[in-house]
């Protein structure tokens, strides 16, 4: 038996081509992600354990300047530190956001990656930190050090005037010298300045104090001693580890978060095999069919039904292993491609080998042969099943009654107990209400998938006329071939209504969230523009200060983040400029004067007036973020607003009590509205700052708008693993319908249909089969889509569902696109078919 089914693979080789590319596509998305993953954790914990190579011990304290509770290590600390036995070295650190302009005036880097740090010289003038290629370390007010990438992107040489910009103006410094560093920002496509350490403390802490302490041993220094050394001279908000335990926290920390990307890349992939299920079921299925005979005479001279089966379970395995050996070479192929991808778009991955672990092997050739050999195991039991007596006749028997009866009824139970989830999960908010939803929707696409055979029929039956109508003889015969084996067709369809649901239900989803996002950004705010930090951090209040002096501003108010506890609960605030307000944002009152701001009232959401029953007039106790108490009047209620907090108080009531106040954004309204003059004044007013960004309300829609348009994009493109699987489906089905139906085929040419109306009538079956599959998908979609954004309402303000019927129109087009190409060769193949020998075909 093991024979003959490597005489079978063999003997369908053609057939069996399909069935292959859907398991290696699958296969090959699975090794890919874990040799692409496994290659970049290793990289990146090399990185990090190269960095931690010569630390004994490491403090943190991730002190802020803002932070007057937690400032640091004190320069006496550290010289206690250094005066330790064992202490080979013991370096301060402090760091922060540091922009370097390009020759044009650019930021070079991402804005969040753009870092930087003090140079700290040890007895020898070196900081082991970091290897200068060329020039010093950075000593004097005016001196920095560039990164080597940098300096390249920037075309900076040592002595030349390079522009930084941190949170304060930008300033001019000399460049020094130029170094090669381990950072993980610089790998990251990022920048590192070296700054002076008094410069650099001035910049991102205060004077003599430091946020970090790296410490060295001497030779034979036990860490673990060291470590209880340092421990007593700390402050009680820092945190002392020893060199290994921060490398090993680091490394988990990377394998988390790389966790998350495998386990994405690795959904998509399953997608793309569950819809190969489909193809390698239904591949199986027709060739057992057509081997009724075989098979029966098989079991007339003796085979047993486990021996007929495990055959055709064999034939699977072969099929399975070439398929996986393929993929996995793929695989390997493209965690290269991506790997190079990243490097070209700026993300540098640490150099290091391909890592080929034994999980990716172990798990690529399991899924791989699993996978085709679950998905054959319906047709081997179906053949298994076929008495010798069927030797007699070619033609399988079909379906019972009994067994379609129980398929539908499970179908209907499926998807009846997932659509009654779908619907509860919706009217859920959150996180629970999506769960529930997913539950649903598995359920649902399991319970279509089994009742799309029951569906065909009646679906088909509707079109029917208008193929006939418009075809003529060629539409009838597509039409009724779509329908003569409506399991073959509901697994063909199968596939292609899996892709589309995912693909229509993101499309549902990300439009409905992107619109909502959309009037969010044109119906709350009345600005022109919006000034902020390219690395997201806070401004500084000198760039506040400047924007309020350039030339065309009538109105300008931060948006700064403020925080008040009011009857023992926290409360975010935003703190504006009163009469300036009102012309930035849109503030529609419920009741009161938003005006009141400048008497020192405050004013609140909607919102928040009904759960916590405020009203105007009341007087609410307060706390401030500094501990100082006072008793603040309610001036107005307005109606909700998503780019302020709950509660909104005035800048000159917030100042005394924000030392450092966090300020993410400036937004201005301008005499004459947006215009290239206009945004010229704002880079004048704020000295040409690189690291400033300047959005007009075009940029800021396509700022929030942009985010969603990414991921749907990112979700297409992984989703097109599916959609092309499907796409193999409907050939192979073709393909083996017309291998099957050649007498048929034979005799319709022989009564006169032309090559021409053979032809048609294959592409119709085709178009038939995918514009069916498309719609199922079309329908799930939409529903889920609507269930989701449903269960997200509560969160987005001015949620409304919107059903993008251009996108849909366009997929049910790309979908009767699918079946036109698919139906290419099969076609082809049925009009070359010479009469005479085709009549003679058993």
């Amino acid at each position: 038996m093991f024979r003959t089914a490597l005489r079978n693979v063999l003997a369908h080789k053609a057939r069996l081509l399909m069935t292959v590319l859907a398991v290696v596509l699958g296969v090959a998305f699975v090794s890919g992600t874990l040799v692409f993953t496994d290659t970049l954790g290793s990289a990146l914990r090399n990185q990090s354990a190269k960095s931690y190579d010569n630390v004994a011990v490491a403090v943190t304290t991730h002190a802020d300047r803002r932070d007057e509770k937690a400032p640091g290590i004190n320069a006496a600390t550290l010289k206690k530190i250094q005066g330790l036995d064992g202490v080979a070295t013991a370096t301060g650190r402090v760091s922060g956001f540091a922009g370097v302009a390009d020759p044009h005036g650019k930021l070079i880097g991402n804005g969040w990656s753009n870092t930087g740090a003090n140079f700290f010289p040890g007895p020898n003038g070196k900081d082991a930190s970091y290897t200068f290629v060329d020039g010093t370390g950075p000593a004097g007010d005016d001196r920095i050090a560039l990164d080597k990438e940098t300096a390249k992107k920037g075309e900076y040489k040592v002595g030349d005037r390079v522009r930084v910009a941190t949170n304060g103006p930008v300033k001019e410094y000399t460049l020094s010298g130029v170094f090669t560093t381990e950072d993980g920002a610089v790998n990251a496509g990022g920048s590192l300045v070296l700054f002076d350490t008094p410069v650099a403390q001035q910049l991102y802490l205060r004077p003599g104090w430091f946020q970090d302490v790296t410490v060295t041993a001497a030779a034979g220094a036990s860490d673990r001693k060291l470590l209880d050394a340092v421990e007593p001279l700390l402050p009680k908000y820092a945190t002392a580890q020893t060199g290994k335990v921060l490398a090993d926290k680091q490394a988990k920390q990377i394998e988390t978060g790389l966790s998350s990307l495998n386990t994405m890349l690795l959904g998509f992939a399953g997608i793309a095999l569950f819809v190969g299920i489909f193809l390698i079921a239904n591949t199986f299925t027709m060739l057992v069919a057509q081997r009724t005979k075989e098979l029966a005479l098989l079991r007339a001279v003796g085979a047993s039904r486990r021996q007929v089966k495990r055959s055709v379970l064999i034939e699977a395995a072969v099929v399975g292993v070439i398929a996986s050996v393929i993929g996995f070479l793929l695989g390997i192929g493209l965690a290269t491609g991506l790997r190079s991808a990243m490097s070209l778009i700026g993300g540098k991955i640490p150099a290091g080998p391909l890592v080929v672990s034994p999980t990716a092997v172990v798990a690529s050739f399991g899924v791989g042969v699993l996978i085709t050999v679950l998905a054959a195991w319906l047709p081997a039991r179906r053949a298994a099943k076929i008495p010798p007596v069927a030797a007699m006749s070619s033609v399988h028997a079909s379906a019972t009654v009994k067994s379609l009866v129980l398929r539908n009824s499970i179908g209907a139970v499926l998807t009846l107990l997932g659509g009654a989830a779908i619907v509860g999960g919706a009217a859920m908010a959150g996180s629970a209400g999506q769960s529930v939803i997913g539950l649903g929707a598995f359920l649902t696409l399991i319970g279509v998938i089994v009742l799309i055979p029951l569906l065909s029929r009646p679906v088909i039956a509707l079109i029917r006329p208008l193929l006939e109508r418009l075809f003529g003889v060629s539409g009838k015969l597509a039409s009724q071939n779509a329908v003569r084996n409506p399991r073959r067709t509901g697994a063909t369809a199968s596939a292609l209504a899996i892709g589309l649901t995912l693909v229509t239900g993101i499309s549902v989803l990300g439009v409905t969230l992107g619109q909502a996002i959309d009037r969010m950004t044109t119906d709350d705010v009345k600005a022109d523009y919006m000034v902020s930090m390219a690395s997201h951090d806070t401004l500084d209040k000198s760039a506040l200060t400047a924007l309020q002096k350039a030339d065309g501003v009538s109105a300008i108010s931060p948006q700064q983040e403020a925080s008040l506890k009011v009857k023992g609960t926290f409360h975010p605030a935003t703190a504006v400029t009163p009469g300036d307000v009102e012309k930035i944002f849109t503030l529609k009152t419920v009741s009161g004067s938003v005006d009141s701001l400048g008497n020192g009232e405050i004013a609140i959401s909607e919102k928040a007036a009904k759960h916590y029953g405020w009203k105007t007039g009341d007087t609410l106790p307060v706390t401030y973020d500094d501990g100082k108490t006072d008793d603040l009047k309610v001036g107005a209620v307005f109606e909700d607003n998503g780019f302020l907090s709950q509660i909104l108080i005035s800048t000159k009531l917030a100042e005394p009590h924000e030392a450092h106040p966090y300020i993410p954004g400036v937004w201005l309204k301008m005499d004459g509205g947006t215009s290239q003059a206009n945004e010229q004044a704002l880079v004048d007013a704020l000295g040409d700052n690189p690291a400033m960004s300047i959005m007009d309300r075009q940029d800021i829609r396509d700022m929030f708008g942009g985010t969603i348009n990414l991921a749907m994009n990112i979700m297409y493109g992984l989703l097109a693993m599916a959609l092309i699987i499907a796409v193999l489906g409907v050939v192979n089905t073709l393909a083996m319908s017309v291998f099957e139906r050649q007498q048929e085929i034979g005799m319709l040419r022989a009564i006169g249909l032309d090559r021409r109306r053979v032809k048609r009538m294959i592409r119709l079956e085709a178009v038939v089969i995918s514009l069916f599959g498309a719609v199922i998908g079309v329908a799930l979609g939409m529903f889920l889509g609507w269930a989701i954004g449903k269960s997200l309402a509560t969160s987005i303000p001015g949620y409304a569902l919107v059903i993008p019927w251009d996108r849909i129109a366009l997929f049910l087009l790309l979908a009767g696109l699918v079946g036109v190409l698919a139906a290419l060769w099969p076609a082809r193949s049925a009009a070359k078919l010479n009469m005479l020998t085709a009549i003679k075909t058993e």
